[in-house]
């Protein structure tokens, strides 16, 4: 028998079971499924946390806080700490090379309580409510859409100005969808705890690649059954949440935020007021250590040595992103791999049985000239067919599937395909199909004819 005659005997014995034959593939169908969604999920996952991390200013970004648990050494010294004051934030300057920008902030965090902004009775609750220099745009990678930024003069002189984001706008003037054109309320004044603020600048509205995808895709949808008078499907997106927080925050001088938001944080004034946070950037994401300690020595001496300061740097948070990754790549990995695993034995199990109904059929073509080879070979072609095929469906349903959960994911964390993953899921599907085919082939390959036909 030639090679092919062999190959299309086996493709034969396959068609002519069917139901048994998908019945065997469904585990190599699932194994390679799941392995391909796990990498889409955990690759959307990956590109949505560092997008976020990106947002929130990158690796190049330290965030300086005051420390309330001192050092056990240190705690009788209580009530010596001073936190973070603008007197650091001068001696940096001066004594930290490294350091290429520093902006202090008071920041009155509103998810709950906070800061309440109000225009012609309607009520909003911005996320950030923060007084800081004109510096927090390129540390916290903000861009002015329309209007401006308050700048030095402003700052100097307490003017009451501010800067607002978007979703703030959307809540005191209305939304572009509910109006029917957007509102840029450039001069307008609203009232944030008492206090009037003009808003002389606004930012543009943030948002991660994949929502803003999703939230084109919706409009279109909407726009459609419009057009043929259905009612459009309600919007219920929501981005990561480094861009709603960034889109409800509200920015003003920091002397305004001193002089005329007195909170607890800020009660003094001059270069001992109390500051909530230092940003700073450094030009360099490599001199990061050496940066830390600078800014370390340079801090150690204005507190008198007391460590009632802590730093908060992004390196800490692109860490637990790649072990988070990692983490989930392994486990992802390993119940793949048991998918794949049970659909192999599946495959052993069926071709085992499908030996014992044959043991008359291989040996009469043995009898009639077929050799050991050729019965070997039949039988590692049906079950690597059935492992390519079953690899082949896999990826078909690894699609529907990641479409499937497209629909219950953050948006920030859209699932991504690619070619790498499913290449890896239909390679081990084919291996898998061929270790599970070498022991029935050998043991089918061994039968003695005479013996085989004197089966039942």
């Amino acid at each position: 028998m030639t090679l092919w005659n062999t190959i299309a005997t086996g493709f034969k014995e396959i068609w002519a079971h069917k139901f048994r034959s998908l019945l065997t593939m469904l585990g190599i169908i699932l194994g390679v499924s799941s392995l391909v969604a796990m990498s889409a999920m955990v690759k959307g996952m990956e590109n949505g946390l560092k997008e976020s991390l990106e947002e929130a200013g990158g690796l190049r970004g330290i965030r300086i806080e005051h420390e309330d648990d001192l050092p056990l050494h240190q705690r009788h010294l209580a009530d010596q700490a001073t936190g973070v004051t603008m007197h650091d934030v001068y001696t940096l300057r001066q004594s930290a090379p490294l350091l290429r920008r520093i902006t202090p902030l008071i920041e009155v965090w509103g998810f709950r309580k906070g800061a309440l902004a109000r225009h012609q009775g309607k009520r909003c609750r911005p996320y950030k409510f923060a007084g800081t220099w004109p510096d927090v745009l390129a540390i916290e990678r903000h861009e002015i859409a329309h209007g401006r930024m308050f700048n030095e003069i402003d700052d100097e002189e307490a003017r009451s100005v501010c800067v607002i984001g978007t979703e703030v706008r959307n809540e005191l003037f209305g939304a572009p969808d509910q109006v029917g054109r957007e509102v840029i309320p450039i001069g307008r004044t609203i009232v944030v705890n008492d206090q009037p603020l003009t808003i002389i600048g606004m930012f543009p509205h943030y948002e991660s690649e994949s929502f803003r995808k999703k939230r084109e895709s919706l409009a279109r949808e909407n726009a459609m059954l419009l057009a043929v008078g259905r009612e459009p499907k309600k919007t219920n997106l929501r981005d990561d949440i480094i861009f709603r927080l960034k889109n409800k925050s509200i920015y003003i001088p920091l002397n305004t935020m001193l002089l005329k938001f007195r909170t607890d944080a800020n009660a003094r004034s001059g270069s001992d007021a109390q500051l909530t946070t230092l940003q700073v950037e450094i030009d360099n994401a490599d001199h990061l250590e050496a940066a830390l300690q600078q800014a370390r020595n340079v801090l150690m001496f204005t507190h008198n040595g007391i460590e009632d300061f802590e730093f908060r740097t992004r390196e800490d948070d692109a860490g637990e992103i790649t072990t988070a990754i990692a983490d989930a790549r392994r486990s992802g990995g390993i119940i793949a791999a048991i998918s794949l695993l049970v659909g192999g034995i599946g495959i052993m199990n069926i071709m085992l049985a499908s030996i014992s109904e044959r043991v008359r059929e291989i040996g009469l073509r043995k009898s009639v000239g077929a050799t050991t080879l050729d019965v070997f070979v039949q039988i590692l072609v049906e079950s690597t067919f059935i492992a390519v095929l079953g690899g082949l469906l896999g990826l078909c349903t690894s699609i529907g599937l990641i479409d499937l959960l497209r629909n219950i994911t953050p948006e920030s964390n859209d699932p991504v395909m690619s070619f790498t993953p499913m290449a890896v899921a239909f390679s081990c599907s084919v291996a898998v199909g061929i270790a599970a085919g070498l022991l029935p082939a050998i043991k089918a390959s061994r039968l003695h004819p005479i013996q085989a036909l004197r089966f039942s």
